[in-house]
């Protein structure tokens, strides 16, 4: 009699209405990459008479969708999630305008010699690339193309603009030059033990300096410090001498 007590209050549990968490209630779809696409499935809500029963409704979600999201939560509410709404509103986090860089970050290169040919760098290529795709989009969407096609487009300009910044991601097709060479992105100038921080900045080749193996000599006092005669002779050490 006790254990068969024990079981009813176990259904009796079961049956008690759960408890909800806070929140407006409203259905969060569940978010999966594809590729560079976010697709989200919106599933049925248990005890919803209306929609049970129904296949769970899946489309994509645009950058365009996340955006006026962003742009829609309040100042109070992305204090409460930790963000700045000075220095971190989250729809910066999608780009909108993209800057160009000068110049100086993308130097062509002479290709025969400073003949008058020359070579532009990868990024200046690219840059190309994502500004004729740009072009094409506002196109399709001045001329009434059907939705289809401009999202085609739209997928390409998000293509070019991400290999630009990095051509290693992972699933992804890898922007190539004519020649068949991987394009140099902005992400392989940085990272890595050749990249610009830790190739040129940390470990930057100057002149006037060198490195050497260190040892103990019984020959020099606590103050001295030896040095070979044809490294002094070239390495020059500018020692004022006067005030």
């Amino acid at each position: 009699e006790t254990a068969t007590g024990g079981e009813d209050d176990n259904m009796d549990k079961s049956k008690e209405p759960k408890h909800d968490h806070g929140g407006c209630g409203n259905v969060q779809p569940e978010v999966r990459r594809e590729g560079m696409k976010l697709n989200g499935t919106w599933k049925p809500q248990k005890g919803d008479e209306e929609n049970e029963g129904q296949q769970p409704e899946k489309k994509p979600i645009t950058p365009q969708m996340a955006l006026n999201i962003f742009r829609h939560i309040s100042t109070e509410e992305i204090q409460k999630m930790g963000l700045s709404n000075d220095y971190a509103r989250p729809e910066w986090m999608i780009i909108t305008v993209l800057p160009v860089p000068p110049p100086p970050v993308r130097p062509s290169i002479s290709v025969d010699g400073g003949n008058g040919m020359r070579g532009e760098d990868d990024l200046t290529y690219k840059l190309g690339d994502i500004i004729r795709a740009s072009g094409n989009v506002r196109a399709c969407e001045a001329e009434g193309s059907p939705a289809h096609v401009v999202a085609d487009f739209e997928q390409l300009l998000q293509f070019h603009v991400a290999t630009y910044m990095d051509n290693d991601i992972a699933g992804q097709p890898q922007a190539l030059q004519k020649s068949g060479r991987p394009v140099k992105s902005i992400r392989a100038r940085l990272k890595g033990k050749e990249g610009r921080l830790r190739g040129n900045l940390m470990g930057k080749r100057v002149d006037f300096s060198a490195r050497t193996v260190i040892t103990g000599d019984p020959n020099l006092s606590l103050d001295e410090v030896g040095v070979p005669r044809s490294i002094a002779r070239t390495l020059t050490y500018p020692e004022t001498v006067t005030p």
